[in-house]
């Protein structure tokens, strides 16, 4: 089992920053995928990003390749999304999910673990 928690969303202007943390626990993330998806009102769950845990090698979507990065600390169990140049379109719920696979994903389905979420709010 694996518990997730994510923290710091939030409100901020267009062109703004924000760091989100997820931070793991009840198992080691060695060999783990660790991603972070977002939801939007009245759209379905969407990948951001992914690491894998052992080696750290990263994914992105599209939207947010160049502006987003994706990072963690082995020591921490902890994983971070820095997000800067925010958009308007980015205000969504994050989620962090955790997904026992060598293989990287980014289809929701695919996740097995999943935090509660956290908000971030992009004003124009």
């Amino acid at each position: 089992q694996v518990q997730l928690v994510e923290s710091g969303g939030g409100l901020v202007q267009a062109g703004g920053s924000l760091r989100l943390s997820c931070a793991a626990s009840g198992r080691t993330l060695s060999g783990y995928v660790m991603g972070w998806f977002r939801q939007a009102p009245g759209k379905e769950r969407a990948f951001v990003a992914a690491i894998k845990w052992s080696g750290g090698s990263t994914y992105y979507a599209d939207s947010v390749k160049g502006r987003f990065t994706i990072s963690r600390v082995n020591a921490k169990n902890t994983m971070y999304l820095q997000m800067n140049s925010l958009k308007p379109e980015d205000t969504a719920v994050y989620y962090c999910a955790a997904d026992l696979s060598i293989v990287v994903h980014n289809t929701m389905n695919d996740y097995d673990y999943w935090g509660q979420g956290t908000q971030v709010t992009v004003s124009s």
